[in-house]
């Protein structure tokens, strides 16, 4: 529920509060059921390594499943016994994937090239998130996993497809390119309510080809049928005009609604991914969900973190600052030097999640520079006791995860020599091992040269204002 002042005051019990861009309200988190706490965020779209704009949303949610797993510790109904389940897909079949695999490996039969390009892009990304200091997700589905009706019951796309269709939300028309299966948006009358657009405002600004078999140019592809080699599945729907088998391939949004109401049921307590994504990915996953199974809501709360820059410019292969994390690990294209994962780790969070960030060299060698300090103070303090309890620095995070107010709140404890506080604060940052890990040699560096200026809402308690960043984005957004 949306936070008042008068039930902030009134609670004792420590409350974690949370933007949900549904609202565009911050709200107390109150989990549906509190031995099963569920939260689902996109994964990558397996067709090239993960750039550095993709490791912000993998950073900030790992340490929200952290102070999750921390907030709701012990026995409960998830899948391993505890009482979180963070399920993140992997999408495996895109046209991306495609077009790849043929580029790659032109003598390879496509099916082939298409394993070959999804499993090495995979593999690399388990790797990079890895070095990142991410835990695995509890649940980790492919797309192609989930396109067809499974022995184990859990639900698949075709299937949702099909309620869509028996609901009167979808429907199945031919195109230049074959039959679809198509959602017809106009069938739901709120369409648009979490990036805040209405139907119209939408269609104006398209940049949707004007199709004549669409009901309304901003109707999304469902199922779409398969021409020439490509890969695909065969699948038929039915209509009151009767049975039509397509051999075909899912469209983006739906693996989504797919996955996470096999793993979370039909609603769940959280959403999370890119504010790129809010439109129009998590719009029409939100609309296909709500609609296949009749809920009011898909997730209660939708977390979007906010856009990336590299040096102060959009980054892109054509302005040559294209960078992937495995680059940054492996290579010399960023600063001309390599960089460890916990310092890309720490350098992300030093920004509210909500609020762009500017990825720098600057940036990095400040973050490298508090890390180090951190590690001579962690070696100076090695023989004080310390209890594992880090509830006194986890309210830094309740607030809407301000992992900048908790990065400050570290700084304070290793300056007093807390070792307790330090200790707690860097395991819930998930820095732990990257901190207690064979520090340098001291060296006094002046960090101020390094210190960009940052944007006043990430020295804020209650962290930035709401939206005014991401709305500003939403409404520019076209389809």
């Amino acid at each position: 529920m949306a936070e008042t002042s008068s039930e902030t005051s009134s609670q004792s019990k420590p409350e974690l509060r949370l933007y949900n861009t549904l609202t565009r309200e911050k709200w107390r988190f109150e989990p549906i059921d509190p031995q099963h706490v569920r939260m689902y965020v996109c994964g990558p779209t397996v067709y090239d390594f993960a750039h550095i704009g993709n490791a912000r949303p993998v950073i900030v949610f790992d340490v929200l499943y952290r102070l999750l797993k921390h907030l709701y510790p012990g026995q409960g109904a998830a899948s391993d016994g505890s009482r979180v389940t963070y399920v993140r897909n992997i999408t495996d079949v895109d046209d991306k994937i495609i077009d790849r695999a043929r580029r790659d490996f032109p003598d390879l039969d496509l099916n082939v090239a298409i394993a070959k390009v999804t499993s090495e892009t995979a593999n690399q990304f388990h790797a990079d998130v890895k070095a990142l200091g991410c835990l695995e997700p509890t649940h980790e589905p492919r797309a192609t996993e989930f396109v067809l009706p499974r022995e184990d019951g859990l639900t698949d796309m075709a299937t949702t497809i099909q309620k869509l269709l028996d609901n009167g939300n979808a429907y199945v028309a031919k195109g230049k390119d074959g039959f679809e299966v198509l959602f017809d948006v106009n069938s739901m009358p709120d369409y648009g309510k979490l990036s805040n657009r209405n139907l119209d405002e939408q269609v104006a600004g398209a940049r949707v080809e004007v199709e004549a078999h669409k009901y309304n140019p901003a109707d999304f592809v469902l199922w779409k049928q398969s021409t020439g080699d490509e890969p695909g599945w065969a699948a038929t729907y039915t209509t009151s005009d009767g049975a039509t088998e397509i051999f075909g391939r899912p469209g983006w949004h739906i693996e989504c609604s797919a996955m996470s109401a096999a793993y979370l049921g039909e609603v769940f307590d959280i959403h999370g991914g890119g504010i790129d994504l809010a439109f129009p990915h998590h719009e029409n996953e939100l609309a296909q969900s709500r609609c296949a199974h009749g809920t009011d809501v898909m997730a209660n709360v939708w977390m979007h973190n906010g856009f990336l820059q590299v040096e102060g410019q959009k980054m892109s292969k054509s302005l040559g600052n294209f960078v992937t994390i495995h680059e940054l690990l492996h290579t010399d294209k960023f600063g001309g030097r390599q960089w460890p994962g916990e310092v890309l780790r720490l350098a992300m969070l030093m920004t509210h999640y909500r609020e762009p960030i500017d990825f720098s060299v600057a940036r990095l060698q400040e973050a490298e520079a508090k890390l180090r300090r951190w590690r001579n103070l962690y070696a100076e303090m090695a023989d004080q006791p310390v209890a594992d309890d880090p509830t006194r620095m986890v309210d830094k995070l309740l607030d809407d995860l301000n992992t900048w107010e908790l990065i400050m709140a570290i700084d304070k404890a290793a300056a007093a020599r807390d070792r307790q506080s330090f200790e707690a604060g860097i395991s819930v940052l998930g820095m732990k091992d990257a901190v207690s890990s064979q520090p340098e040699a001291t060296i006094d560096i002046d960090v101020s040269q390094f210190i960009t200026a940052r944007s006043k809402p990430e020295k804020r308690k209650t962290g930035p204002k709401p939206t005014a960043f991401a709305m500003s984005w939403l409404k520019r957004a076209s389809c």
